[in-house]
């Protein structure tokens, strides 16, 4: 479990600390040592406002400072008159220095910084007026119990004055709270998404099919852990500051309810810990079924036309119903567990209600101490014990954060570049494959062995054979799409080359985007356009589209040869050397594809076809035929035609 634990906060810190400071070697302890010096710096600098505040109100008002404050003041003067002022100018001036010396790592951070500066220095303010609502309590309740008026009132107004220097501290914590979160949550998914799409990514990871449901993970885990993180991080410096600042109030009252909560807290930890951790598997899996059961649904509503021409609708509402009732059953093992955990948390929290009145009832009735110390230590109390119970009240949102860590880490882990090593691939002036060999992503199926062959010139290749044999997997190899196996791929530049797949892709955007594809800063007039789409038989587009700039859901508007036609419209106007064409024209007739090849031979685009029809032949030189069960061969088109005339 020790290992498990260390690897969570691994993982957790490879996530998280990029944003603040660089991951590099030795940067998470570089992180934590600037966190502490910037805690120490704001410490020192709210000692300072107080200071400040305490001398201006005595200075102006002593006789009210003496019965507010008097002990604050003469604490404070003691410091400044002693060497203790030292420690506190140690507070203000080391810090700095330290920032400047990673100033390099964290000049281009800047922003982040100065936001947690803001909200730690604000959460930091929240604990100071907490400790002294405890003293207000204190003299307060004293003042009722010895039914003295003028000074209750007075206390009643202090309690105002700190309300009114409470409320915006309050307002102004969460907006920068949640405005840092806001910044994270950009930066971090901004970097997800980099990654995302850096060396295709998204790609292999629907290939392998290894990693559920990214566009959650980028969209709602990164949401979760930004705004989790930064909520933890502060409930844990308010703990920390509350467990400093109260335990001295708690020792100078009572040194067995010191020991009481620390030992209380201690055991109630340990008991919620071995409780709750069967809570971390369950909340990842309810994360991931939920999201399962999410895009099955979305996967009807995209492929609905389909669904409904082949009345599927019942084996889709059994997979729904499916995926649903794992959604189910997890829940179910989930709130078991809640509910175990629960028993436990709910009476732990009951009794410090009581049991600092316990131990302190000696004290109180022998007249060692009064009513109002008794309610300070109560106050006292109960905030170090919510310090150290920290664990416990949060064991479900820390099962939960946790579950959300393991699937950003996983992803993060699946989208990070890493050394290939396969099939090589080279820039080159043509089109030429050495001894490739290629296995499926999985490496569970052979597709071909030791294929070779060079395209030189301006020859055009068409790839044939049966399906299932690899036809479309060559052209993923050609890609740098599907690399498992051995062989050199020489293949011109990816830039000068357009793949057109059997079913073109249908951005979301208008006419003009579908056209100009993936170069969207291409600046080309409409009369341009026209023509491009009239070369196409698409010149009534425009027109029964609502223009060139009317967004619809293309991929319902169009049928599948008006698709591919579009295709070859953004084919043509990003006019590369070379072209790869996938079944590209599989849904055309015959005099459409004619014009559309000719189109291409006009252009000077040379290009490599896969297609079963008989008729593209006319249009290319030589045929590598695969064969399957390993076996390939590469003709001229006349020598394949004569080849295929006496199979017939």
């Amino acid at each position: 479990m020790g290992q498990t634990k260390r690897s969570l906060w691994e993982r957790f810190i490879k996530i998280a600390q990029p944003y603040f400071f660089p991951d590099i070697r030795g940067g998470s302890w570089a992180m934590l040592l600037l966190l502490i010096m910037l805690v120490v710096f704001l410490f020192g600098v709210l000692f300072l406002i107080i200071a400040g505040m305490t001398w201006t109100a005595n200075h102006f008002a002593p006789v009210l400072t003496a019965k507010i404050a008097s002990g604050l003041f003469s604490n404070i003067t003691e410091i400044f008159n002693s060497k203790g002022w030292l420690i506190f100018a140690g507070f203000l001036i080391v810090p700095p220095g330290i920032f400047m010396l990673f100033g390099r790592h964290i000049r281009s951070r800047r922003r982040a910084w100065v936001l947690l500066a803001t909200v730690l220095l604000l959460s930091l303010s929240m604990t100071g007026i907490n400790v002294a609502f405890s003293y207000i309590t204190n003299y307060f309740t004293n003042a009722l119990v010895e039914k003295n008026q003028d000074l209750a009132y007075l206390f009643v107004g202090v309690y105002f004055c700190g309300f009114m220097i409470g409320i915006p501290i309050v307002a102004f914590y969460f907006y920068v709270l949640g405005y840092l979160g806001m910044r994270w949550r950009e930066w971090l998914t901004n970097e997800f998404l980099r990654k995302y799409f850096s060396n295709r990514s998204y790609y292999e990871i629907e290939t392998l099919a290894e990693i559920d449901n990214p566009d959650q993970r980028i969209m709602e885990d990164i949401r979760s852990f930004t705004r989790t993180s930064l909520w933890f991080l502060l409930i844990l410096m308010g703990s920390l500051m509350d467990l400093f600042s109260f335990t001295g109030i708690l020792w100078s009252k009572s040194v067995l309810l010191v020991v009481v909560v620390l030992g209380y807290s201690l055991v109630g930890t340990l008991l919620t810990f071995l409780i709750g951790r069967r809570l971390i598997g369950l909340n990842f899996n309810q994360l991931r079924y939920e999201a399962d059961f999410r895009y099955s649904l979305v996967h009807v509503r995209d492929n609905a036309e389909s669904i409904a021409f082949y009345q599927g609708e019942k084996p889709e509402l059994a997979q729904i119903g499916g995926r649903f009732k794992k959604v189910l059953g997890n829940f179910n093992l989930l709130i078991g567990w809640q509910r175990n955990l629960s028993f436990f948390t709910t009476g732990y929290s009951y009794l410090p209600a009581v049991l600092p009145f316990i131990v302190l009832f000696p004290q109180y009735f022998s007249g060692q101490i009064n009513y109002g110390d008794m309610m300070q230590a109560n106050f006292a109390f109960l905030h170090i014990y919510a310090a150290l119970s920290l664990i416990v009240s949060q064991m479900e949102q820390i099962t939960t954060f946790a579950a959300s860590i393991e699937r950003l880490s996983t992803f993060a882990d699946a989208i990070t570049p890493t050394p290939v090593h396969g099939i090589q691939i080279y820039e080159a002036d043509r089109f030429a494959l050495k001894d490739v060999t290629l296995l499926t992503p999985d490496k569970d199926r052979t597709l071909f062995q030791n294929l070779t062959m060079d395209l030189e010139g301006s020859n055009n290749l068409v790839v044939g054979g049966q399906s299932g044999v690899g036809k479309s997997s060559l052209l993923r190899a050609i890609a740098g799409l599907w690399t498992q196996g051995s062989g050199i791929v020489l293949r011109p530049p990816l830039e000068e080359i357009f793949f057109l797949p059997q079913k073109p892709y249908m951005l979301l955007g208008s006419l003009r985007d579908q056209m100009l594809y993936p170069r969207m800063e291409l600046e080309i007039p409409e009369d341009e356009l026209r023509r491009v789409l009239e070369s196409v038989n698409l010149a009534d587009l425009p027109e029964r589209s609502g223009g060139f700039k009317a967004k619809l859901v293309w991929a319902d508007v169009l049928s599948l040869g008006e698709q591919q036609r579009l295709a070859f419209a953004r084919l043509f106007i990003n006019h590369p050397g070379f072209a790869v064409l996938d079944e590209a024209t599989s849904a055309l007739d015959g005099e459409n594809e004619a014009m559309l090849y000719q189109k291409l031979q006009e252009l000077d685009i040379h290009y490599i076809s896969v297609g079963h029809r008989s008729s593209i032949l006319d249009y290319h030189d030589h045929v590598l035929e695969l064969q399957g069960q390993d076996k390939w061969e590469l003709l001229t088109v006349d020598d394949y035609k004569v080849k295929m005339s006496k199979i017939s």
